[in-house]
């Protein structure tokens, strides 16, 4: 396995592989890697001749007074995992590679990215765009894999690539979780132990907005108040949004009429977490 920090070495590793026929399978990632990270990593590893794994916390989706400096790093243990997943390359570069001094082009994909998360952390969106629109250039791949956990993201990042002509197909994997519901985060290692009792409240929101839906409640609202119902019940829950929308618009939903997004942020703690399910209506 490489650790690759310059875009122009990668790009010559890339070019090489592709001239043998190689397929190339991309899975980018800030580090802290966990089972999520992990599951993408071996689908892209069935999947493709060459697998990618980028590691890099950019800096340009975290607004001011978010946790950029806090982030977990450790590329020595991220690197051991990729190792043991038979990775072939970790593209680790630095932020002045990314951004270079005098750097001032950024990507935007508008309205979807101006609601639920974006509604929230402004600008986060266009530093997500901007970046995967980099990466996926440097690297070049024949699919990019991603988690449905980051729903928004993922919707974004598919009406990126398709609004820019890209060549990679972008695969959405399903959301990994703990025994007890918890979404699989880098950030919940952040939580003490009395949050982490309480943080398997969104799915278990999410349990309950489902179960409602199969008892055919379609009105949006009633669902929303009965979740919200339910996570307040928990001291260290404070929420966000919670939000039922269309699964490629993400415009908000007054009935379920078919398949969509049900999402949410909450905080635990100091923690903002996000889940999410699609569900759908016959």
């Amino acid at each position: 396995m490489k650790i690759i920090t310059k875009f122009s070495i990668i790009q010559k590793e890339i070019k090489k592989a592709k001239k043998q026929g190689k397929t190339v399978g991309f899975v980018p990632t800030m580090g802290a890697l966990h089972q999520g990270h992990l599951s993408l990593i071996r689908i892209a590893r069935r999947e493709n001749d060459l697998v990618v794994v980028s590691i890099f916390v950019n800096p340009s989706q975290f607004g001011p007074k978010e946790d950029y400096t806090k982030y977990p790093r450790n590329l020595e243990l991220d690197a051991e995992l990729c190792g043991k997943e038979k990775t072939d390359i970790i593209f680790y570069p630095g932020a002045k590679e990314m951004y270079p001094c005098g750097y001032n082009t950024y990507v935007t994909v508008e309205r979807l990215s101006d609601t639920l998360c974006g509604k929230y952390r402004p600008g986060h969106f266009k530093g997500v765009a901007t970046v995967v629109t980099k990466l996926l250039n440097i690297i070049n791949p024949d699919i990019a894999y991603f988690g449905q956990k980051d729903a928004q993201q993922a919707v974004i990042i598919k009406k990126l690539v398709g609004d820019l002509n890209m060549p990679a197909k972008i695969k959405i994997m399903p959301t990994l979780r703990e025994k007890d519901g918890l979404a699989l985060s880098s950030r919940n290692v952040y939580l003490n132990p009395a949050e982490r009792k309480d943080a398997p409240v969104l799915s278990q929101a999410l349990d309950l907005a489902k179960g409602l839906v199969k008892r055919g409640v379609k009105d949006t609202t009633k669902i929303v108040d009965a979740m919200k119902h339910l996570i307040k019940k928990k001291k260290t829950a404070k929420i966000d949004y919670i939000s039922i929308v269309g699964l490629e618009n993400l415009e908000p939903l007054r009935k379920i009429t078919g398949s969509c997004l049900i999402a949410e942020a909450v905080w635990i703690g100091r923690t903002r977490l996000i889940d999410n399910i699609i569900i759908g209506v016959n």
